[in-house]
C-alpha cells in the first residue's frame, strides 16, 4: 500500500487538522503509529494495535448486542484490497487503457493520479483507505474516508440510479437499500480519470475504468465488531467479466476519523527532493 510523505508536524496534523501530509511517492515512509494524549480519541491509521485491542476488549465486540440494520461506526484500517485472484481478463480496449498507465519511471508510478493529489475516486477509496466511517441518516448513509478526508452520499430514500448521470463524479452517484440484514449499494456515473486501484504487482500500472463502470457493494454486520463487505466492479468495456472482492472490516470503538489530506505543495516538494533526483540518478 502506498504511504504518505510525513512532514515534521504530522503528529499535530493527525489530531489538530493542519493537513500537513502528502501522498508519499515511494514505499518506506510509514505514518507513525501513535496514541494521542488524554482527551483525544484515536484515529484508525494513527492508533497502535495494542490500543485497538484494548478498545475492542472494553467494548466486548464479540458478544455485544447489535442491530443488524445499523452499520454506523468507524471501521477498518488499511482498507480491503481488491482481489487479484478474481481479476478477469481485459477486453482489447481495456488492455490498451491498462498499457497506457505504465509508469515512465522504475522508481515510482509516474502516471498515478494521486501523485499530483487528484482524488482517489471510488472504488479505490474502498481498497486504499485508512479507516472509514458510516453515518446513517433517515434518507441517506454518509461514508467518510480518513485517507483524503472525503466522503460519499448513499441515498436511501427509494430513488433509483439515473440511467445517464448528468454529471460524472470521482465518487460516483450512489443509492442504497436493505435486503434483509444486507445493505446493498449501487453506484454509477464515475469520472474515468481515476483508477479502480493501483496494480500492486510491481506497482507500475493502474487498473483503469470507463465512465460506464458500475459498482455494486453489499455490507452485512456479522457481529457487533465485524463487518463483511463485498464489492463488484462491472465495466464491460474494460473487463470481460465482473470483478468481485470480499473481505471484512473490524470496528474501531472509541475512534474518530482523522484528517489525512493530500496537500499539493507538500507533494511537489517531496517530488522535487526525492522522486525526481532518484529518477535522474537512475537515468545516469
Amino acid at each position: 500500500m502506498r504511504n504518505f510523505t510525513i512532514e515534521s508536524v504530522i503528529l499535530l496534523a493527525a489530531f489538530l487538522g493542519s493537513g500537513r501530509a502528502a501522498w508519499a511517492q515511494k514505499p518506506g515512509l510509514e505514518v507513525p503509529l501513535v496514541t494521542p494524549g488524554p482527551g483525544w480519541k484515536t484515529c484508525p491509521r494513527c492508533e497502535n494495535e495494542a490500543h485497538v485491542a484494548e478498545d475492542r476488549k472494553k467494548a466486548n465486540v464479540d458478544t455485544h448486542a447489535f442491530d443488524p440494520h445499523d452499520i454506523s461506526g468507524v471501521w477498518g484500517d488499511n482498507g480491503i484490497e481488491l482481489d487479484l485472484k478474481t481479476l478477469p481478463p481485459f477486453t482489447p480496449y481495456g488492455q490498451t487503457l491498462y498499457n497506457a498507465t505504465k509508469s515512465d519511471s522504475p522508481e515510482w508510478n509516474s502516471k498515478d493520479p494521486m501523485n499530483i493529489c487528484d482524488p482517489l475516486g471510488y472504488p479505490r477509496a474502498f481498497a486504499y483507505n485508512y479507516g472509514m466511517e458510516f453515518i446513517q441518516l433517515p434518507d441517506r448513509v454518509l461514508q467518510f474516508f480518513e485517507l483524503s478526508h472525503t466522503w460519499r452520499t448513499i441515498w436511501t430514500d427509494g430513488r433509483k440510479l439515473p440511467p445517464h448521470p448528468p454529471i460524472l463524479r470521482y465518487m460516483g452517484y450512489s443509492v442504497g437499500r436493505w435486503d434483509g440484514d444486507t445493505f446493498i449499494v449501487e453506484t454509477s456515473g464515475f469520472d474515468d480519470r481515476s483508477w479502480v486501484s493501483e496494480d500492486r504487482r510491481g506497482r507500475r500500472h493502474g487498473f483503469p475504468h470507463t465512465s460506464e463502470m458500475r459498482v455494486v457493494e453489499t455490507y452485512k454486520r456479522l457481529n457487533y465488531g465485524m463487518l463483511q463487505a463485498t464489492l463488484t466492479v462491472i465495466d464491460p468495456k474494460v473487463y470481460t467479466q465482473a470483478w468481485t472482492t470480499t473481505g471484512t472490516a473490524t470496528l474501531r470503538p472509541n475512534a474518530e476519523i482523522g484528517e489525512y489530506l493530500c496537500v499539493p505543495s507538500d507533494s511537489i516538494d517531496f517530488n522535487n527532493r526525492n522522486t525526481l533526483p532518484a529518477d535522474a540518478a537512475t537515468a545516469k
